[in-house]
């Protein structure tokens, strides 16, 4: 099965790197889906869950808020401005987020905390 090179990358870390068959994530045209052999891609990341499908059938899932895509020769890089894999993710304090960012009426806390709940409800799928 043909692959392709991932590489998630946060302002502060490497999230993840490893190969993939599939990598789904939202755009500020929408969502992309990017298999091997895919036309050249530069995007703009939307704050979303981006799941990235291995080989072996596995997945990793992360939640994403801002930053870039690009693909080129089978080498994917998300650059994000804030990443965190689905297990990182306290459910708890996302929570408390959600309800604090509601309270306060700020759109952006609430998406960042709704994306980082959708991810880790993903995370065992």
């Amino acid at each position: 099965m043909a692959e392709l090179h991932v590489e998630l990358v946060a302002a502060d870390r490497k999230v993840w790197s490893g190969a993939a068959t599939i990598v789904v994530a939202r755009t500020a045209s929408g969502d992309i889906g990017i298999q091997p052999g895919h036309t050249p891609v530069l995007s703009v990341l939307e704050s979303g869950p981006v799941t990235i499908r291995q080989a072996d059938g596995g997945a990793v899932i992360a939640a994403v808020h801002g930053g870039f895509i690009s693909f080129a020769d089978n080498k994917l890089s998300l650059l994000a401005e804030i990443a965190e894999l689905a297990d990182e993710i306290d459910v708890a304090r996302a929570e408390r987020a959600l309800d604090r960012a509601r309270t306060e009426t700020d759109a952006h806390a609430e998406r960042r905390a709704e994306v980082r709940l959708v991810a880790a409800s993903r995370k065992a799928a």
